[in-house]
């Protein structure tokens, strides 16, 4: 591997030319990413209608099929990319989910594409613990949030990419062939195919980069190579894909497996109350399987590795940053969501011209909300450790007069308003929230970490908001207060952010002290 300063610039002084080239590939892989997750919003009128779903179904699809298992296969895949060769473990996951996209094409249940959706949510899980590990390891901290907020705008630029491209194909498909074209596809599976094939493509790319040198950036030691990776993401996986789990926690002693089995006895309890209250089974049974699986995880990671585990689950600071952008997320994913429904249904708009205005308004505001908030909350840490929490204060409360104004709307400028200004204000706090939480954590433990910071954008608010809103919309027949009934979490995530603000400069100047009482040699 070439050195120091011809791979990532010098320790602590600015970033190098190659450095900003993997950036600006790793960002295309992020856009293909949210392409392939998104392109099912401007699709759902059609799969709704041909596959008999309901707006619940819709969001289980979205959301949370999706959602449960990304977040599941996040954490024993981070830790894999903590151990292992990132560029390697992306170019396999990103290799995953663009075929599991295209065969998302032929389902011809709900069934066969939930089981679709769930292959690409643990393709997908691969990309950002491996990427937010590269960045990390490419660029100092000071130009970290920038960095990673750059990465992250292709999160709107994708969802942008999709709702355009999806329209037009959909829309000229179903108008070419009407009652179907070749190998008796419609519209939008046709859509599904079209955007999962040049995945492959990418991957090929992504293969050639090179891998960084863990925590030179830093002026730190280079980590010894794990000596079995492999093993250690399969010890990883047992803690935490149930029933598997159990095994996992018979490993750590008889206590250790009551503690699982009583955590598990009582989620099985709330979902079985759920269910029998009439709420559907598939969502909270994922749902139930998720929090299982998340505390399974938990304890063995407390038993296995207590440094990591008191630098992250330990940290009051780190777990209120990521509860707070998960509830940001929670709005912000049923707004992406469900405004191309919204347009179709309350405002007459077409596919195309939907999928062309929500689209480009989307990438717009996203890649100028993600950069700006970017540079502004590292410009605030200059002065202030905790400066960055600004601005996902900002983005927590800021956005909702602006989702008010665009799913109460009965004309489309006022929709598009709401809709643009919503996503610059929301989106502006990512970048912020996810680099305080690497800052908390040692290089080694970068790939875990922002596993468990994606536990917040998927658990909590992927697989709930997006489902929460079309729950409300199926009970009473009005998507407009399926998606204003999402605002009653704002007070919460408004308090968490300000618990962190509060706790992260504690946290962050006794990382290496706290993380050496638990047992690492720093």
């Amino acid at each position: 591997m070439a050195n120091a300063e011809t791979v990532m610039g010098e320790p602590e002084k600015g970033a190098s030319r190659y450095a900003w080239y993997v950036l600006s590939i790793l960002f295309l892989v992020y856009v293909l990413n949210f392409v392939d997750r998104q392109i099912i919003s401007i699709l759902a009128e059609d799969i709704k209608r041909d596959l008999g779903l309901k707006d619940q179904d819709l969001g289980f699809l979205y959301g949370t099929a999706f959602g449960v298992f990304y977040s599941l296969f996040g954490i024993p895949l981070g830790r894999l990319a903590d151990n292992w060769h990132r560029i390697r473990l992306m170019t396999i996951g990103l290799s995953l989910w663009s075929v599991m996209t295209a065969l998302s094409g032929f389902s011809k249940t709900g069934g066969h594409l939930a089981a679709a959706r769930i292959g690409v949510g643990i393709g997908e899980a691969t990309a950002s613990p491996s990427a937010y590990s590269i960045i990390s390891d490419y660029f100092p901290k000071r130009l970290r949030a920038t960095a990673l907020s750059i990465y992250s705008a292709g999160l709107y630029v994708g969802g942008g990419c999709s709702l355009f491209i999806g329209g037009l194909i959909v829309q000229g498909w179903n108008k070419a062939y009407p009652g179907g074209g070749p190998l008796g596809l419609v519209g939008w599976q046709a859509a599904f195919m079209a955007v999962g094939v040049p995945g492959l493509l990418l991957a090929v790319w992504i293969a050639t980069l090179k891998e960084p040198i863990r925590g030179l950036v830093e002026g730190l030691p280079e980590p010894e190579k794990h000596p079995a990776p492999f093993r250690a993401f399969g010890a990883e996986l047992v803690t935490i894909v149930p029933p598997l789990t159990l095994i996992g926690a018979a490993m750590g002693g008889a206590r250790a497996l009551g503690y699982n089995l009583v955590a598990l006895a009582l989620v099985v309890a709330a979902v079985s109350g759920l269910v029998a209250a009439g709420e559907p089974w598939p969502q909270w049974v994922a749902i139930g399987i998720g929090v299982y699986a998340v505390f399974s995880w938990a304890s063995a990671l407390k038993r296995r590795d207590p440094p990591t585990f008191a630098l992250i689950v330990g940290t009051p600071a780190f777990l209120c940053t990521v509860v707070a952008y998960g509830l940001n997320a929670f709005l912000s994913y049923a707004a992406s969501f469900w405004a191309a429904p919204y347009a179709l249904r309350e405002l007459g708009a077409t596919p195309a011209s939907a999928g062309f205005m929500i689209g480009s308004l989307g990438a717009t505001a996203g890649f100028l909300g993600l950069t700006i908030g970017g540079v502004v909350s590292d410009r605030l840490r200059q002065g202030n450790p905790a400066g960055r929490l600004w601005v996902v204060i900002f983005g927590a409360v800021v956005p909702v007069p602006f989702l008010i104004l665009a799913f109460t709307a009965s004309s489309p400028v006022a929709f598009y308003t709401g809709i643009f200004l919503a996503q610059l204000t929301a989106s502006c706090a990512l970048g912020a929230a996810a680099a305080t939480t690497q800052d908390m954590v040692l290089p080694r433990m970068r790939g875990t970490a922002t596993a468990t910071f994606f536990i917040g954008t998927t658990l909590i608010g992927l697989a709930l908001g997006p489902y929460m809103a079309g729950r409300v919309s199926t009970l009473t027949g009005s998507l407009s207060i399926g998606m204003l009934s999402l605002l009653v979490v704002t007070p919460i995530t408004l308090a968490c952010a300000v618990a962190a603000y509060r706790l992260a400069p504690g946290a962050e100047a006794t990382r290496e002290a706290r993380a050496r009482a638990a047992g690492e040699t720093v």
